[in-house]
């Protein structure tokens, strides 16, 4: 593989004629670079005015390389070729520098160009860029190429410092000003110019054809197997090396290199938006500076950005109502670092309202706010702090967190989240501050963790109970004063407390499903009719015994008896005619039937869980370890309102209930799913480990005397 390297524009704020005087002190040998021992020089010419000197070295070079290695390939010195043309006319120098040794075996080529900066005449201007390709090297490809990118790499960081160092050498020296030149005002002799003919014609072979064109565009001689000759360009498409350490950080040669072909590639090849450099690193980043792995994922996320339209979140999307009132998170001042600071309250947050109240989609969208809104702060702070702010910090509060927050469908909305921000928001998160960890949180880490990336992990603390005012707790990252009220901190915080959606806000599947904006194409809740005589029935298969089967639903209307049954032989599937006996369809929901009626209790199929009656706006949760495989079916039944037992006059109750179950039709909106019999203790034994309350419900679901299964179902009564 070709390994590549460019450099960012490296500025001197000296003139170009100074530059080039403390460049020439380089030879023929620098002490500053032990590995360059010597340089011959092999060729040399002069136009006759002066303006063009092109000069070529035979470079001597001591390799930091293994004795084995340097007494296999027989050589104790690599040597290669150097040819620097010099236009002073343009105030240009080209650096041309290709192997000598092994060239049938190792192929590298380095081109280098000091230019005047195009918005001061008065500074220079230097750009760098090589390739490396190994073809073959007695079984030690590998080898070889580290040992030459690890000495490149040096190198690189000595560059600047080498032309500093000859600098102050000359001003010690007291020269500070070489002139520029200027065009002889008196023609050379016939005899200087015959010979300097003579010395063109003898090197006709490395006299550059570009030297003697005009303009500041032009281009010298270059390897045709090397990469293009780098040209000065305007601050817009070139990367400044100080630019680079002020806004972006300090980077190592070879990420520089990566960053800079990687913006490159996008401003040829990209059609659309190109984003900033700090984003493009991040996905730098994120793929440890593998420029291909990193160009893939960005690709795909400048692809979803424009298909959503992210660019223009935050001017063309306010957030519903209900997520300003609701939505216990906000951003709150700055940590030590300069990191913007943003604070969850997510145990008092009611996620299971939330996402019935405005679905998956808003609260994707406000999360992707809330990330488009960190990226600007990070801009604002790294000017305000004069030093490179990339990421944020979140503190995240879980005190009252509880089982109403390990809702399954929430659990899921969340990790689909994550996965959306950790795809498109990458090494954003500089500190993730977890505090007032309770005893139920290892259960939401066992299912949100694996989902997180092993980078991200790393930059989890996570306190329980107050250990956060401890050492190293707290105050070891954010400032006292700025420390939240609800921590015991003296800064009032103004994130809203949270608190339950009211159910009055909830919307129905077929109002979340007329988004506008689709960002998921996949839905959690199916909406279901259940009729007088016609339940709603679904079939869930288990192979594996001991599997879990998890369910969460609501009574939008009506009252039902939620039952569960096996069988052993697969029911008939539905039929597709309306009017059948198993399928009855309606516009407000849809309705199967699977339990034939020939089907006889006690021999085709049994019960295995105790009837549960469920009112008329009920939330119910539950779960259900399965004993043996086979077919399982989960059953909604329209609940008949019973004759009252001391007179066969209905009760006024009844007569209420039974106006509000109008065509005797009810309604559920429901989620199910099956876990793995091995993730469902695993997140037990979490939970056992901790005393939590949630672990006694875990006892009685694992041993029942009548069913060896059990349920777990739990109510929420949200106001």
């Amino acid at each position: 593989m070709v390994q590549k390297y460019q450099s960012p524009v490296r500025v001197y704020k000296h003139p170009f004629e100074l530059i080039m005087a403390a460049y020439e002190r380089r030879f023929p040998t620098c002490p500053l670079i032990p590995m360059f021992v010597d340089s011959d020089t092999v060729n040399e010419f002069k136009s006759e005015d002066g303006a063009i000197h092109v000069i070529e070295r035979r470079c001597k070079l001591d390799i930091d390389a293994p004795r084995l290695l340097k007494k296999i390939a027989g050589v104790d010195y690599v040597y290669f070729v150097q040819k620097n043309s010099l236009n002073s006319r343009e105030r240009t120098l080209h650096i041309e520098a290709h192997n000598e040794t092994f060239s049938n075996r190792v192929i590298i080529n380095e081109h280098c160009c000091y230019t005047v900066h195009p918005e001061n005449e008065d500074w220079t201007c230097f750009e760098q860029s090589a390739s490396l390709d190994i073809k073959s090297f007695f079984g030690f490809e590998s080898t070889v190429e580290k040992i030459a990118m690890k000495q490149y790499t040096s190198n690189i960081k000595k560059g600047k410092e080498i032309i500093e160092y000859y600098l102050r050498q000359l001003e010690e020296e007291g020269i500070t000003f070489v002139p520029r030149w200027t065009p002889p005002s008196i023609a050379p002799s016939s005899e200087a110019s015959s010979s300097r003919k003579k010395q063109a014609a003898s090197l006709a072979i490395v006299v550059p054809d570009a030297a003697q064109a005009e303009g500041p565009g032009s281009e010298a001689l270059s390897s045709p197997s090397g990469p293009p000759e780098p040209v000065a360009g305007t601050p817009d498409d070139k990367l400044d090396a100080d630019y680079i350490k002020r806004y972006l950080g300090d980077l190592t040669p070879l990420q520089e290199s990566c960053l800079i072909r990687l913006r490159q590639w996008l401003q040829e090849t990209h059609k659309g938006k190109i984003p900033k450099d700090e984003h493009i690193l991040r996905f730098l980043r994120a793929r440890d500076f593998n420029i291909d792995k990193a160009r893939e994922i960005l690709c795909q996320s400048l692809t979803w950005r424009k298909q959503h339209q992210v660019d223009y979140i935050l001017e063309t999307w306010s957030p519903p109502q209900v997520l300003q009132d609701y939505y216990a998170g906000g951003w709150h001042h700055h940590d030590k670092d300069g990191r913007p600071l943003y604070v969850l309250r997510l145990g008092q947050m009611d996620t299971k309202g939330l996402v019935r109240a405005l679905g998956e989609e808003a609260l994707l969208r406000y999360v992707l706010s809330i990330n488009e809104e960190g990226l600007r702060r990070c801009e604002e702070n790294t000017k305000v702090f004069g030093r490179p702010i990339s990421s944020w910090t979140c503190l995240v509060d879980l005190e009252g967190l509880n089982m109403r927050h390990l809702w399954r469908p929430g659990v899921k909305a969340l990790l689909r989240i994550i996965e959306v921000v950790e795809a498109n928001y990458p090494e954003t998160l500089g500190r993730l501050l977890i505090l007032r960890a309770p005893r139920v949180f290892p259960v939401l880490w066992t299912l949100v963790s694996p989902f997180i990336d092993d980078n991200t992990r790393r930059k989890f603390l996570i306190y329980a109970g107050n250990d956060y005012q401890g050492p190293g707790g707290l105050l070891d990252y954010i400032d006292k004063e700025i420390i939240p009220d609800f921590l015991s901190g003296e800064c009032m915080c103004e994130v809203p407390e949270g608190g339950l959606v009211p159910k009055s806000l909830y919307r129905t599947a077929e109002e979340l499903e007329n988004e506008d904006l689709r960002l998921w194409t996949e839905t959690i809740y199916q909406s279901a009719s259940v009729f007088k005589g016609a339940p709603h029935e679904i079939l869930i298969q288990i192979v594996d015994a001991s599997s879990v089967i998890t369910w969460d639903f609501d009574v939008c209307k009506g009252d039902i008896v939620f039952n569960i049954y096996h069988s052993k032989r697969s029911p008939q599937p539905p039929k597709k005619d309306s009017l059948g006996a198993h399928s009855i369809t309606s516009p407000g929901g849809n309705n199967v039937q699977l339990i034939d009626r020939v089907w006889q209790l006690g021999r085709d199929y049994s019960v295995v869980e105790s009837p549960l009656i469920c009112r008329e706006g009920e939330s119910v949760q539950g779960s259900h370890v399965t004993r043996w495989p086979g077919f399982y079916i989960l059953q909604w039944r329209f609940h008949s309102m019973p004759a009252c037992a001391a007179t066969s006059l209905p009760r006024v109750d009844d007569v209420l209930a039974s106006l509000q179950v109008s065509s005797h039709k009810c309604k559920v909106m429901y989620y199910t799913e099956v876990i793995g019999s091995e993730d469902f203790r695993g997140s037990m034994t979490s939970l056992e480990s901790s005393h939590s309350g949630f672990s006694q419900l875990s006892a009685a679901t694992t041993s029942s005397s009548q069913s060896q299964s059990s349920s777990m179902i739990s109510r929420w009564r949200f106001c």
